[in-house]
């Protein structure tokens, strides 16, 4: 992968910007809506309860933003470039405004609360600023920008899950789906805007998150995905006291909703991934087999600058705990390139800590400063430009080499896949994942397949980024 190519990365890249689109039809009278998102899967979860508010207050959503009464953009501020993106998207909607007075523009999540002045007041850019906490305030602040005032409620709250609101599936398959387990986060790494955004960390009630599994479930949906910015430090206690729920006595009970569901999770920090969680995943089949382990940096002085809270060696000993426990178990990982002070010699030793760990993939960034941020305001961003740009593609090719040689060495094994979608380049071939979540393409082997059905595939060949099978009865 070319640094041009990974600079322009994203989470979840192919849907940055995607509007949302209702499964049902949208209504040729009332006032219509149209949302983007943009950034990391829980922007794409939050819109969906959005979607679900607007809705109960007469809505309908449009996929045309020129035909939209509303048009909201959900955001992320995690990194500069995300935010020039927006602004950049602001101003075309402005655009169409002009030739429709009384359409309202409004920006939803962590950009909202950040630059609420600014959009506001300054750049004149929007007419509605919702921080992720205050959504169900939507239908009276559209009344109050609908009156000629801004509409503003960027409060972050202690409590505030949305556990009573039953998303609208974004542009669903009506194979996978989200559900959002804990908002905020308390770790404050000093690189990250996430607790000044999304405020502290909650654990929505264990007993709505596996009511909506089971809804779910009854729809037919084959797998979810359990959503947080540290989605393993759940923790919920009931309002009696006498009842507290793990992560990982959530996941079993996820697990047990039924033995066709395949339950995922993302994100997690590794202090909490602990063996508790570890022997859960290993216990059910259908827990799938991939963890997500950001690091950051291989380098121990680095992460205790980035407050990471634990050391390259210990880093190295709960990678060695889940080969231990789950041999089989697909990692992942994210990567920051020229964070403050960083030398040559400790870039070197996340290179080093990435040839040790394997990881299948990687999201891999060069440090980018956020404003309000505890590295901001302790530390000098003294990394050239260059050198952090040259430092990230070396990141991206050693990445290269141990997501080809994983993938190389899957070639002969066969995986249980379930079927999400034809293949973008081929109608005649599948797409679907392991349960480490490798993205696995095969042809079809007869007509009555579909979607949400589970095949055994067989790995014939890969490239870089997937594998490439066919069809095989079971091993």
């Amino acid at each position: 992968m070319e640094l041009a190519e990974i600079l322009n990365k994203k989470h979840d890249e192919a849907r940055q910007g995607e509007a949302f689109k209702s499964i049902t039809t949208p209504s040729l009278h009332g006032k219509k809506f149209y949302i983007e998102s943009y950034g990391c899967a829980m922007n794409f979860s939050d819109s969906e309860v959005v979607a679900s508010i607007l809705q109960e207050n007469e809505f309908s959503a449009t996929p045309d933003f020129e035909l939209a009464d509303l048009i909201l953009i959900n955001t992320c501020s995690i990194r500069e470039k995300a935010e020039q993106t927006i602004r950049k998207r602001l101003t075309e909607f402005r655009k169409i405004k002009r030739t429709r007075p009384g359409m309202l523009i409004g920006v939803l999540g962590c950009m909202a609360e950040r630059l609420k002045a600014q959009l506001l007041e300054q750049e004149k850019l929007v007419d509605l600023v919702i921080g992720p906490d205050a959504y169900r305030s939507l239908p009276a602040l559209i009344k109050e920008a609908s009156g000629g005032q801004k509409g503003v409620n960027v409060l972050l709250s202690r409590d505030e899950t949305y556990g009573d609101i039953a998303p609208v599936r974004l542009n669903s398959n009506g194979i996978t789906a989200f559900v959002s387990i804990t908002r905020g986060c308390n770790n404050m790494c000093s690189f990250c805007v996430v607790p000044f955004t999304r405020g502290r960390e909650r654990s929505r009630s264990a007993n709505s998150i596996i009511e909506e599994i089971q809804s779910l479930v009854n729809q037919g949906y084959k797998e979810i995905t359990l959503l947080g910015q540290n989605v393993d430090s759940y923790h919920w206690v009931n309002e009696a006291g006498d009842e507290t729920v793990t992560f990982a006595n959530l996941l079993e009970q996820a697990a047990l909703v039924s033995p066709d569901l395949r339950v995922r999770f993302s994100t997690s920090h590794p202090k909490d991934i602990t063996d508790d969680v570890l022997y859960i995943m290993a216990k059910y089949e259908n827990i799938c087999k991939c963890i997500h382990l950001p690091v950051q940096s291989g380098n121990t002085r680095v992460l205790q600058l980035m407050n990471r809270t634990y050391s390259r060696e210990w880093y190295l000993a709960k990678v060695d705990r889940i080969r231990e426990i789950l041999p089989n178990c697909g990692l992942t990982s994210d990567m920051i390139a020229g964070f403050c002070t960083e030398t040559e010699e400790e870039h070197q030793d996340t290179l080093t800590l990435m040839d040790y760990c394997g990881f299948d993939m990687s999201y891999m960034y060069f440090y980018s400063e956020r404003p309000g941020t505890l590295a901001a305001r302790r530390f000098k961003d003294d990394i050239s430009l260059e050198d952090k740009k040259r430092r990230l593609q070396e990141i991206v090719d050693k990445q290269g080499e141990l997501s080809t040689k994983s993938n190389l060495n899957d070639i002969g094994k066969t995986f249980k896949i379930l079927i999400e979608t034809r293949s973008k380049r081929d109608a005649n071939d599948w797409t679907g994942r392991t349960s480490q979540n490798k993205i696995t393409v095969f042809p079809k082997s007869n007509e009555s397949q579909k979607p949400g059905d589970y095949v055994w595939v067989k790995i014939q060949d890969c490239t870089r980024a997937t594998l490439l099978g066919t069809i095989v009865d079971h091993p």
